[in-house]
């Protein structure tokens, strides 16, 4: 039995349990979990509270060591990891290990911002005064994930916001909830004090009261989700009511654009990755194709040539994608499938894969797990709801576009804003593209999906708030400007009164 740990102990939860199952074989459970009640939540809150004055005391270079400690755990546990990754939420091997990688990845690059949480000195405007600022910790962080990269984005906010001296409550999505608690127990084994950083297990419901608790007693300074779009509005709305800026890293409806002058064999390549690699469960996932009138029909041929020859099943074979993440995950993806109106052309069978309605090629026993079978939708238009709405599975919409700015026009139009690609060889509409694409990245001849650890990563509209997290510009995230003004003139010197004033000749002709 799976319970939260927080404070240091472990503490079963008062809210029942739930079973998290394997989505490959649905007969193998993973783990049972015993769920925290609301008011468990707000304790843990509080133990984060505890354990945050003096792990923000411990010296910054010496939390970079407990990060970089964290990272050789991972390396060390990397197999075992992949294979609970693929267990868990049924992604492929391969994917399974490029995505611990992307947590040493992220330890190896904030170790050294221990040394570098730089302030800056300022100049004064006045004599005998020195300015200063500061990167001071926020306090307690509250971080709501999701389990498709069940490990991977955790630590995209696990390790800046420990690094930079909070404490943090972290709340895995119930059906990861074993690689929570690996991946906890990893981060624990790096050296962290006991309550800096919290692992609890609860409900949806269960944990907006009690974030919305511990927001109220003062507990939470800063809260990060990675989410649906539809939760991260009303996470907003909470954070709001409390003057709080969070984090929120949402849903995407990601736009592929391929210009006439592409290499249409890399464009088709690069759609079958994004939009079909993980089952299309990626916020950076292909949402839509927009593809120029003139190579439309010659891209299908070829996308639809290479999604024939996918394989598709078991996530412990070299496959394309495996399962839906859960039955849940499948259903809310079914019912996309219900606004396939008469104008769409649809190519290959839709639903679920099973031995009733089979994939040719299909690996693996098909009625054992939850998988669906990969569609393509050519002919949709902007007031369609497979245009105007993220579908996380593996369907992609194709649209036709005559002039470049009917396709900023298409790429922009559904409101999100995370990521975008564009095919072409044309440097120009690569940076006329740019200027006017709403994503907050943007790949060019490569795919929608792949972020690096380095680089920010996060959206615009519908697809967050404009908050970034990896690399540097996380920092902002989980850090809090201080700044000071020291004067040793021995009198008060008052700011924009007491300054000097310089001199010129100001009827100085040649």
């Amino acid at each position: 039995m799976l319970t939260s740990v927080y404070g240091g102990r472990p503490v079963t939860g008062d809210a029942g349990t739930v079973v998290s199952t394997n989505p490959a074989r649905l007969s193998d459970v993973v783990a049972e979990v015993s769920l925290a009640s609301a008011g468990q939540l707000v304790e843990a809150f509080r133990a984060a509270r505890a354990a945050q004055p003096a792990w923000a005391a411990t010296p910054a270079p010496v939390r970079g060591q407990v990060v970089s400690k964290i990272g050789r755990l991972v390396e060390a546990n990397r197999e075992a990891l992949a294979d609970l990754v693929v267990r868990e939420v049924g992604k492929p091997r391969a994917e399974a290990l490029g995505e611990v990688q992307e947590i040493v990845d992220t330890c190896d690059f904030f170790l050294g911002e221990g040394r570098r949480l730089y302030g800056q000195t300022v100049p004064s405007e006045m004599r005998d005064k020195q300015l200063f600022t500061f990167r001071v910790p926020v306090g307690v962080a509250g971080i709501i994930t999701a389990g498709n990269f069940p490990v991977a984005v955790p630590s995209w906010y696990l390790v800046p916001a420990l690094l930079c001296g909070n404490a943090v409550v972290w709340k895995p999505a119930d059906y990861s909830a074993a690689l929570g608690d690996a991946l906890f127990r990893i981060f624990v084994a790096g050296g962290l004090p006991d309550g800096v950083l919290n692992v609890v297990h609860a409900d949806g419901p269960t944990t907006f009261e009690g974030l919305s608790q511990a927001l109220d007693a003062g507990l939470v300074q800063k809260v990060g989700f990675t989410g649906s779009s539809e939760v991260g509005v009303r996470i907003g709305e909470l954070c709001g009511r409390h003057l709080q800026n969070p984090c929120l890293e949402l849903g995407g409806k990601n736009p592929l654009v391929v210009m006439p002058d592409a290499d249409l064999d890399l464009a088709a390549e690069g759609a079958l990755f994004s939009g079909f690699g993980t089952a299309g469960q990626r916020c950076t996932s292909l949402g839509v194709a927009v593809v120029h009138e003139d190579v439309h029909d010659a891209f299908l041929d070829r996308l639809l040539a290479r999604l024939a020859d996918a394989r598709v099943g078991d996530p412990t074979q070299d496959v394309l994608y495996g399962p839906m993440l859960s039955e849940r995950f499948l259903q809310g993806w079914e019912k996309w499938l219900g606004e396939i109106q008469p104008h769409h052309t649809v190519h290959g069978p839709t639903g679920r894969i099973t031995s009733g309605n089979p994939r040719a090629g299909f690996v693996g026993d098909p009625d054992a797990g939850v998988y669906a079978h990969p569609v393509v939708v050519s002919g949709v238009r902007a007031d369609d709801a497979l245009y105007r709405n993220e579908t996380f599975g593996p369907l992609v919409p194709v649209v036709r576009f005559s002039t470049f700015d009917e396709a900023v026009a298409l790429s922009n139009g559904h409101g999100y804003g995370l990521s975008s690609a564009i095919y072409t060889s044309d440097p120009a509409t690569v940076f006329r593209f740019r200027e006017r694409v709403s994503a907050g990245m943007l790949s060019v001849n490569n795919s929608t999906s792949g972020a690096e650890a380095h680089l920010p990563f996060g959206g615009n509209g519908k697809s967050g708030n404009g908050s970034r997290q990896s690399g540097v510009w996380v920092l902002d995230q989980f850090t809090r400007w201080q700044s000071m003004n020291w004067d040793y003139a021995g009198k008060l010197q008052k700011a924009q009164m007491d300054t000097e004033v310089s001199t010129y000749d100001e009827g100085f002709r040649l």
